[in-house]
């Protein structure tokens, strides 16, 4: 039955067949030049015999179908034992370890620890070990003469050494080979995992050479560009506004109109080697190019804009239907009824409720207004406390429910009158569920990381409960009965208008919001 050598037996058949290699050479010479380097004169038969049989062996086992027929593993120890039996005939016809052989067999020890498995290269030190002290023991007793077992056990021990370090040095090759296949087989499915999102991306991306002629481009950038392929044409053939991106785009990017269809693109290029991390630019030719359907961005903007004024006006409408229904129950019986003080609650519901409609338009309007925005390092303390003192005009003892840890100095980056609606909410909810205690509404600011600054307003209060939290920023909705649930929601766009976020945290049994924003514009 024939055995096929599998991928780390192909591997070790590389270094192999270089052995086998030396082997022919050594054997050549043997047989050719034997003679002449001075072999074999203690028994030329002998000496000629053994080189016949050793290139024999070599061109017997030296070719891959031997190692198919026997396995590379029996082939390589039975290659090792007729070099170390054959090296070791040779080294007693030619006058013993004086003629190099012990020499040879260091060399095949060597190889072999390169291609062997684990613990045969001691086997094969062990050998090679045996067979020397044995032809100098058969010298000793056969002519009598005096050996230097000294100068052979460091041969012999020489043996052991080199085996095991060419053992090592094949383990260690071993194990980066693996590392490296591993590496290399994660490298292949990443980059199949880069081009498969490359390829799918919404927006183009674009690989251009010095004179601006495609490298590589994805199937969308050829889309957005009106063709059905870029690569190898001049961006600048196709439109002339397409040349010299990488100065006329730059890392930040513009809006242009380009390719067939005429789209409206945002485009941004940057060498295809910049390390933005390191602020370092790259001086290569390559550039790197973004296109983004700057239209199909617009469009859905409108579509999520659309569908949140049709969800705010659906919740308008129905907000607005339940007091105007009370004003016009009220004026009708307003017209029936004669008695004063009836008349007088009439009114006041009437009231109430024009004010409470006056409200929700009111903050309708301002979120209309949230892009109309002039973001300035406004003071804390001086703009918190002018205006608690405007919400504290009715007396001293309203003032003192208010404490505050704001350090001089510290500000945020927000237009004044968006910080004046989402403090002043922030503020009367808080004094609406507070306890009315002195220090029952604390005010406090800390510096975050990143230049940004957290303005945090915390009551004593009951809190808000579990069930109502993740909807607390949800327009309309309130627990009130004369709010608007409109507050909230506006304070928090408003808040992301000018690049800040309004939080809820969890600090029971009080409500604590926290409004973070950078320090300077």
């Amino acid at each position: 039955m024939d055995l096929l050598v599998d991928d780390f037996d192909a591997a070790r058949w590389v270094p192999l067949r270089y052995l086998n290699f030396f082997r022919l050479i050594i054997a050549g010479l043997f047989l050719v030049a034997g003679i002449e380097l001075n072999l074999g004169a203690d028994a030329p038969r002998v000496f000629k015999g053994a080189a016949i049989a050793y290139i024999a062996a070599v061109l017997t086992l030296g070719f891959p179908d031997a190692a198919r027929r026997l396995g590379l593993d029996r082939l390589i120890t039975l290659q090792v034992v007729i070099d170390i039996v054959l090296l070791g005939l040779i080294m007693w016809a030619s006058g013993g370890y004086a003629s190099g052989m012990p020499v040879l067999m260091m060399v095949i020890l060597a190889g072999a620890g390169l291609v062997a498995k684990e613990r045969m290269v001691l086997f094969y030190a062990a050998l090679a070990t045996v067979t020397v002290l044995t032809e100098n023991v058969w010298r000793l007793l056969s002519n009598g003469k005096p050996a230097d077992f000294l100068q052979v056990g460091i041969l012999c021990t020489g043996f052991f050494g080199i085996a095991i370090t060419a053992r090592l040095l094949a383990r260690r090759a071993k194990a980066n080979e693996s590392l490296a296949v591993q590496r290399g087989e994660a490298l292949a499915k990443q980059q199949a995992v880069n081009e498969r999102i490359i390829r799918d991306m919404q927006d183009g991306v674009v690989v251009l050479d010095g004179e601006g002629r495609v490298l590589q481009a994805n199937p969308r950038a050829a889309e957005l560009l009106g063709v059905l392929s870029l690569e190898g044409l001049r961006l600048s053939d196709l439109d002339e506004n397409l040349a010299d991106l990488r100065n006329a785009c730059g890392a930040e990017g513009r809006l242009l109109r380009a390719g067939a269809a005429g789209k409206l693109l945002r485009c941004r290029a940057l060498g295809a080697h910049d390390d933005e991390r390191d602020d370092e630019r790259d001086d290569g030719t390559e550039t790197l190019v973004y296109l983004t359907d700057y239209e199909e961005i617009q469009t859905q903007i409108q579509q999520l804009k659309l569908a949140a004024l049709g969800r705010l006006t659906a919740s308008m409408a129905h907000e607005i239907r339940n007091p105007l229904s009370a004003v016009t129950q009220a004026a009708e019986l307003l017209t029936e009824e004669k008695r004063g003080e009836v008349q007088v609650r009439l009114i006041r519901i009437i009231n109430d409720n024009a004010r409470r409609i006056e409200r929700m338009i009111r903050d309708v309007l301002a979120l209309g207004r949230r892009e109309d925005m002039l973001p300035e390092a406004l003071p804390l303390d001086v703009f918190a406390s002018g205006l608690v003192d405007e919400r504290a005009l009715g007396g001293g003892s309203e003032r003192e429910i208010y404490r505050f840890d704001l350090p001089h100095g510290a500000t945020l980056a927000i237009d004044r009158a968006h910080l004046h609606q989402i403090l002043d909410n922030l503020l009367a909810n808080a004094r609406r569920y507070c306890s009315g205690q002195p220090g029952s509404v604390r005010v406090f600011a800390a510096n975050e990381t990143g230049g940004r600054t957290a303005l945090h307003v915390v009551d004593d209060g009951p809190g808000i409960p579990e069930t109502d939290r993740s909807r607390i920023f949800e327009p309309f909705f309130t627990t009130h009965p004369k709010g608007t649930g409109l507050g909230l929601y506006i304070a928090r766009e408003l808040a992301d208008a000018n690049g800040a976020t309004l939080e809820l945290l969890d600090n029971s049994p009080g409500a604590h919001f926290v409004l973070t924003g950078r320090s300077l514009p």
